[in-house]
């Protein structure tokens, strides 16, 4: 059996839940060593649990990694744990919730979801990118949205993911020289706890109508899963994707081009 992910190491942020918990899971059997890193440790720790625990190759690092300090200590314990770093997703995010006109969003929401959405990428990527270059090499996958690229989730969010795009086009030019990728996987509507609006308190009859909703605006007439957007992300970051960079990748059951 060929793993696709042998021999690499990767963190894969807000990886305690969602898409980064389904990308852990799916790099874990393709053979990488994974450090699952979440601002929400008992979710990190179920993630690690569910790859198999220390012995199966996973670690757990708790911190908010918008925070450049934080993110180099994630990249200073991934070297520790596994003696290199090959790959990075930069996956963690959240939602706008807050609906107001687009001129109007509180200042402090559209602050706390650009430093989430954006700062998060810059932050782990300058902390991960040294440490690629000393390996040889490797892989960055961010993850944006569709929102980047159409009018929905409000403009805070909208413009986290637009400038996501921006930022892994610029770092992919200025890396590609030098065996360090990076490219983008955008999701669109997905069920998951972010979008379903379980977080929110809706019931399980709520969420699926609310669901059955947005699968009804998709071309594929459905939403999409956390292995549909994991399965997006193992292919730009295994070999099979060495002379992509720069790239977005939609995965959104047609819903841009509808």
């Amino acid at each position: 059996m060929v793993l696709r992910l042998d021999g690499k190491v990767a963190i894969i942020t807000g990886a305690g839940s969602g898409f980064g918990r389904a990308t852990a899971l799916r790099f874990a059997r393709e053979g990488a060593r994974v450090v699952v890193a979440d601002i929400d440790e008992d979710g990190g720790r179920e993630t690690v649990e569910l790859i198999g625990g220390a012995a199966a190759g996973a670690e757990v690092f708790v911190g908010d990694v918008s925070d450049p300090s934080t993110a180099l200590r994630a990249v200073e314990l991934t070297q520790a744990a596994f003696g290199t770093l090959t790959t990075l997703v930069n996956n963690a995010g959240i939602a706008q919730h807050e609906m107001r006109d687009t001129w109007d969003i509180d200042v402090a929401a559209w602050d706390r979801l650009l430093q989430v959405n954006l700062r998060s990428v810059y932050a782990c990527s300058r902390a991960s990118i040294p440490a690629m270059l000393g390996a040889g090499g490797g892989s960055i996958v961010n993850v944006a949205s569709i929102a980047a690229s159409v009018c929905i989730g409000g403009a805070a969010y909208a413009a986290s993911k637009g400038a996501i795009l921006s930022y892994t086009r610029h770092i992919a030019r200025e890396l590609a020289g030098r065996e360090v990728r990076a490219n983008c996987v955008s999701p669109g509507f997905m069920r998951t706890p972010m979008t379903t609006g379980e977080r929110s308190g809706l019931t399980d009859v709520e969420q699926e109508a609310r669901l059955d909703a947005f699968g009804r605006l998709v071309p594929m007439r459905r939403v999409g899963t956390a292995d549909d957007i994991a399965n997006a992300i193992l292919f730009l970051a295994s070999d099979e994707a060495e002379y992509i960079t720069g790239q977005e990748l939609l995965v959104d059951g047609g819903y841009v081009v509808r």
